[in-house]
């Protein structure tokens, strides 16, 4: 008697530029999970980490050279995209970002299945004219994503309330809980105050504007008031690095980029992000599976990543010192306070963000899309609007189809 041969999945192209921060971790947890699930997955980007990462995995990668920022190199890449897509023949095309979003839609403009997945949209990060273009532009070239996948019910919503009429849905953020877990802070002359009875303040995240380290150093006075003996650490590196260390206090550290951030959340009394916008922040779920407690802005995404206790004690409103300076006085003078908050956090992070059911619930987008019901099924007319409370479910669409 014969043995069937099970059938081969799809190919899915991801598609990633940029290629350091948030968005290539989550591209490389997401192919990692995809990997051992036996998904075939082809990966295009412009080399960098992202591209030996996801060799070191096993995965193939395809050179895509591609700059950040839009601009009059575009076509070029347009086209080289176009001929990377005949060559790898993908079932379903991925794209991360808005860069890749950009180009894929233009190349592909619904030939091939795709799924856009913005990572905070493009048009919350530029203000004026840019800002006016790409939230044109998103309105425009939604009716070439098959799904729009946000990381968060508020950037969903963020996407309706700009008029960016798609087919939604939500899967948020997760992290190798594995490898995010509490465990003894290994020791590193890198740490900074680790060893000591200085409580220390770690940030990570790249050094720009969207993740607030500006408005970290104004509260860090304040924070040093109450608590001379404080320490800040900001890990990574970024564009806005030189003008963060020209006014930062001796008390703050710049790490740098590091390749292993592990340590730092592990040396951290708190973690604090104090981003001007995200679509669902990593470093938060790092953290917290870390069993450390987070201060956060509340903006999109944040408070769907805690818990309820720490949704009540540990957001702020965006760009506001005074405020961030009291949550971090305040949890940093009560240490069983923070205890509990962590052990809570990492409770949380467990049973909602681990990366496996993350990738299990894309993979179920992508085989709704792929089955003869699922693939390009009609838009509903009209305007866009949101279905009923959010409900973290596989290939649910959250909001409204578009002509």
């Amino acid at each position: 008697m014969h043995q069937s041969v099970p059938a081969l999945r799809p190919r899915v192209l991801h598609l990633a530029q940029p290629v350091d921060g948030g968005v290539a971790r989550v591209v490389l947890d997401l192919v990692r999970a995809q990997l051992a699930a036996g998904v075939p997955v082809t990966v295009g980007c412009p080399g960098g980490a992202l591209a030996a990462g996801l060799r070191e995995l096993g995965a193939e990668v395809r050179d895509w050279p591609a700059r950040r920022p839009p601009g009059p190199g575009l076509p070029g890449e347009v086209r080289r995209l176009a001929r990377l897509v005949e060559q790898v023949r993908p079932a379903l095309v991925h794209a991360h970002s808005a860069k890749a979003g950009l180009a894929a839609r233009l190349a592909l403009r619904g030939r091939v299945p795709t799924v856009y997945q913005p990572h905070a949209w493009s048009f919350e990060a530029a203000g004026g004219l840019t800002g006016a273009l790409a939230l044109r532009w998103e309105r425009w070239g939604a009716r070439w994503a098959d799904r729009v996948v946000c990381v968060s019910a508020a950037e969903r919503a963020t996407g309706l309330r700009a008029g960016v009429r798609a087919a939604y849905t939500v899967v948020p953020n997760g992290v190798d809980t594995i490898r995010f877990a509490p465990g003894p802070a290994a020791p590193s002359a890198r740490c900074a105050g680790q060893g000591t009875d200085r409580p220390l303040v770690v940030c990570v995240g790249r050094l720009c504007r969207q993740k607030g380290q500006d408005v970290l150093l104004r509260a860090w006075p304040t924070v040093l008031g109450a608590l001379p003996g404080a320490r800040l650490a900001l890990v990574g590196d970024g564009p806005d690095g030189t003008a963060l260390r020209l006014r930062a206090h001796p008390s703050v550290e710049f790490a740098g980029a590091v390749a292993d951030v592990v340590p730092w959340y592990r040396a951290a009394d708190l973690v604090v992000l104090p981003s001007r916008w995200e679509g669902m922040a990593l470093a938060p779920l790092e953290a917290l599976g870390c069993g450390r407690p987070v201060v956060l802005t509340d903006v999109d995404g944040a408070r769907e990543s805690l818990p309820p206790a720490l949704a009540a004690r540990c957001l702020v409103p965006p760009e506001d010192p005074v405020a961030l300076a009291r949550a971090i006085t305040g949890l940093l003078a009560d240490p069983p306070l923070r205890a509990a908050l962590g052990d809570q956090g990492r409770r949380h992070i467990a049973s909602r963000h681990d990366v496996r059911l993350t990738a299990a619930r894309i993979t179920a987008v992508y085989d709704e899309l792929l089955t003869p019901a699922g693939h390009r099924a009609p838009r509903l007319p009209g305007p866009a609007r949101a279905s009923g409370p959010h409900r973290a479910l596989p290939g649910r669409c959250e909001g409204a189809g578009r002509s």
